[in-house]
């Protein structure tokens, strides 16, 4: 049974926008896009569908600050920047995912 890859992504949004956004500062929802295709080789793809509520949804909880500004294409759009909050976020985030990955290394090892 082959899944589409962005089942892949369940459960690892937040993970990807918040380390996206530490490691590159402010950036708009299609540029957080782009830099995850580009950098997963095209693997990982976010669906709008997806992002902006996560995106949203990560701003009312406070890992995420938006401003409205003017993109290198002279088009107004929101963008998103990583707070305090956000960081402890992740680090949560990369320890969890960490922990995960290693389990399922261990099983797939198991002989």
């Amino acid at each position: 049974m082959t899944k589409h890859t962005n089942d892949r992504l369940q459960g690892t949004l937040d993970l990807l926008v918040l380390k996206t956004l530490a490691a590159r500062g402010k950036m708009h929802g299609y540029a957080i896009t782009m830099h995850v295709e580009r950098v997963s080789e095209e693997i990982l793809r976010l669906e709008e569908g997806s992002l902006y509520p996560a995106l949203h949804r990560m701003t009312q909880a406070g890992c995420l600050k938006s401003e409205w500004s003017v993109t290198e294409s002279n088009r107004r759009a929101r963008y998103y920047s990583i707070t305090a909050a956000g960081r402890r976020q992740l680090a949560e985030e990369q320890r969890n995912w960490a922990a995960l990955t290693g389990a399922v290394a261990r099983v797939l090892q198991f002989t």
